[in-house]
């Protein structure tokens, strides 16, 4: 009798399990979208019968001109959806090239993600669906059937801060199976950004894994720190729990984070098989990286032989007044004295920085400090900051 009880209760949860798997498939719109043609146009499509309006946003559209606390930036256009009998919007695309595109609908009013796309990414506070035109320099951005490395996020003591802190670190194909010695490329998010930028937007495990299986790169360590020194990690993986990530946080470029630096190399240089010398490390960032990228690598003038400044925010500040920002000009001099193997610049035609790049190669100029300079389509985006990594890996540890 009592087996035949347990037999049943047990029925009745399987049941009751598989019925709500049900629902939550059902539930689920039976749409394709994005849907990719042969032709690289792209239809998108939402089911959404009782809505006035439905647009799309994303930055395969024309740009637009937007206000942001950095200033004017460009920013994704938008286009309208059309409604069908059937209750379901569409929108069809011109043909895309080679890219990893985001975007989001607008319904009435309210921006919201696709929910027949369920690849996202954030960036700062915003999630947006995501999708791949393959070829061209797409295809470093897919996962291909190739030697993949790993990425592994680590906690670091940083005596410097006062706390344990989380760092994102990929390693090449072969690692964990070998005793080599590695180079280390220390690369840098920007404002809003976090340990997890690099990974997700900046599509970094993927970049390197194409790049080293085509022999175009040497294998290399990457390492991706929390540039916000108030935080020990990435908004909701931290002690902090979770809260909406803001684009600016306080000591953010106060010099806090350049002058502790030299924890996050002591600890991978203690942590991992790596070739610990000058010629062995680079380092690059990206906007506000840029920034900390530039100060790091002149403030520690014998430590990197490798510097990538990428739409580097490069420009005074009011908060700059670390010793860390004092005598710019002349430890550049010192710096190029020590010697390096590369110091390369890269920037978008329309990005809102553009002037003040001009204006600090100008000083490199002045003083002699060799460089090489990439000027870009485009403005301050992610789809440049891609590109600019793909080009600056190649040219490392050679």
């Amino acid at each position: 009798m009592i087996k035949t009880y347990l037999l049943s209760f047990l029925l009745t949860i399987v049941t009751v399990i598989g019925a709500q798997a049900q629902e939550a498939l059902f539930r689920a719109q039976q749409i394709i979208s994005p849907e990719i043609h042969q032709d690289n146009s792209v239809t998108f499509r939402l089911l959404a019968p009782n809505a006035q309006s439905v647009q799309i946003t994303g930055d395969f559209l024309p740009t637009v001109k937007i206000e942001t606390p950095m200033g004017q930036m460009d920013g994704p256009g938008k286009t309208d959806l059309v409604k069908g009998n059937n209750g379901v919007w569409e929108f069809k695309s011109q043909s895309l090239g080679p890219e990893l595109y985001n975007y989001s609908f607008i319904i009435d009013g309210f921006t919201t993600i696709d929910p027949n796309n369920p690849f996202l990414i954030r960036d700062v506070a915003s999630v947006t669906n995501i999708f791949i035109i393959g070829g061209g320099h797409a295809e470093l951005y897919k996962t291909n059937d190739i030697p993949h490395g790993s990425v592994t996020r680590r906690w670091y003591d940083s005596p410097g801060l006062g706390m344990d802190r989380r760092i994102t670190v990929y390693t090449p194909p072969g690692y964990e199976n070998n005793t080599e010695k590695y180079p280390v490329l220390y690369l840098l998010h920007g404002a809003g950004g976090d340990e997890e930028a690099w990974i997700s937007l900046g599509r970094t495990a993927q970049i390197m894994d194409n790049l080293i299986d085509q022999g175009k790169a040497k294998p290399m360590i990457v390492v991706m720190p929390n540039g916000n020194v108030i935080q020990d990690a990435a908004p909701g993986e931290g002690s902090m729990g979770y809260y909406k990530p803001q684009f600016m946080v306080p000591k953010t470029m106060d010099g806090t984070y350049e002058a502790n630096f030299m924890d996050i190399i002591k600890f991978v240089e203690s942590n991992y098989r790596v070739k610990a010398d000058k010629a062995s490390r680079g380092i690059a960032g990206l906007s506000m990286g840029g920034f900390h990228t530039m100060h790091i690598s002149r403030f520690y003038q014998n430590t990197f032989d490798y510097v990538g400044l990428y739409s580097a925010a490069i420009m005074p500040r009011e908060d700059a007044t670390s010793k860390v920002y004092s005598d710019i000009e002349g430890t550049l001099k010192v710096q190029k004295d020590n010697g390096y193997k590369l110091y390369w610049i890269a920037i978008g035609k329309t990005d809102f920085l553009y002037d003040a790049n001009v204006a600090y190669r100008k000083m490199l100029d002045d003083i002699g400090m060799k460089y090489q300079y990439v000027e870009s389509e485009g403005g301050h985006t992610w789809r440049n900051w891609r590109v600019y990594l793909s080009e600056f890996v190649p040219k490392l540890f050679q």
